[in-house]
């Protein structure tokens, strides 16, 4: 890993999380505009959103991973630190331009599609099915952060994992889960993901439904911290010390 200092990796972050929110998300509220004019939306279209989450995140780890370790979350910045894996001194400092990322992104969603982003669109932001509870949906929420925080310990952050192909078991992990749980919440796994559609689609007075963010904080924090500390209980032979390393397949040393 090439070792930067905290505001470069900070912006870098910040940059990652803005081209998930714009790729991503805004394939999503691209899909909302096209059902919107009569289309119905099908498992193909589920499949499009969750393979555009797919390679973002896919070339976000490539990218950024060997500067930031491409985090692009801030459950799993805050899963890596709950177990000793990033320092808890620059967690702020990632999540601050996380959630700075995650607005300029849903910004650049208008720019693309315009209003109608906002109006037939929502911003790809996430929201609970007709039929999910609130409860379920902090639930579901935990679960798919869950998966995809596992897999990055057992990819990523292991050292003795293959390392070269984390980008894509992470990145087709995280279409996996889209494609699974989007029904239910529109799959963030992520509070970046929703916080920035949500906060940019008030400023512009989109229906959002702001008593529901909190499933998407609650959720994956919870998940992602259980996911870490599984791992490491999995792994009990290793000891895991507090690292000052930010990237994932180095901190593990």
């Amino acid at each position: 890993m090439e070792k930067t200092n905290l505001l470069k990796r900070s912006i870098a972050e910040g940059i990652g999380t803005a081209l998930l929110i714009l790729i991503g998300a805004g394939t999503a509220a691209y899909n909302g505009i096209i059902t919107a004019h009569g289309s119905a939306a099908t498992l193909a279209d589920a499949g499009i959103v969750a393979f555009a989450h797919a390679i973002t995140i896919m070339g976000m780890i490539y990218t950024i991973g060997k500067f930031t370790g491409a985090h692009i979350n801030p459950a799993v910045t805050i899963g890596l630190a709950s177990i000793g894996k990033f320092p808890w001194k620059e967690v702020p400092a990632y999540l601050i331009a996380q959630f700075a990322g995650s607005i300029a992104g849903a910004y650049g969603i208008v720019v693309i599609l315009g209003l109608d982003g906002v109006i037939l669109g929502n911003l790809g932001a996430p929201g609970l099915g007709m039929t999910t509870g609130y409860l379920q949906g902090i639930a579901v929420e935990a679960i798919a952060t869950f998966i995809l925080m596992f897999v990055i310990m057992g990819t990523a952050v292991d050292q003795r994992a293959y390392k070269g192909l984390e980008g894509i078991a992470i990145g087709l992990m995280a279409g996996g889960i889209i494609m699974l749980a989007g029904g239910a919440t529109g799959a963030a796994f992520n509070p970046a993901r929703a916080f920035g559609p949500y906060l940019v689609n008030s400023v512009l007075d989109g229906n959002i439904n702001w008593s529901q963010l909190a499933i998407y904080f609650i959720g994956p924090i919870i998940g992602s911290i259980v996911a870490a500390f599984t791992y490491r209980m999995i792994d009990s032979s290793r000891e895991y010390p507090v690292s000052t390393k930010t990237s994932f397949t180095e901190s593990v040393k």
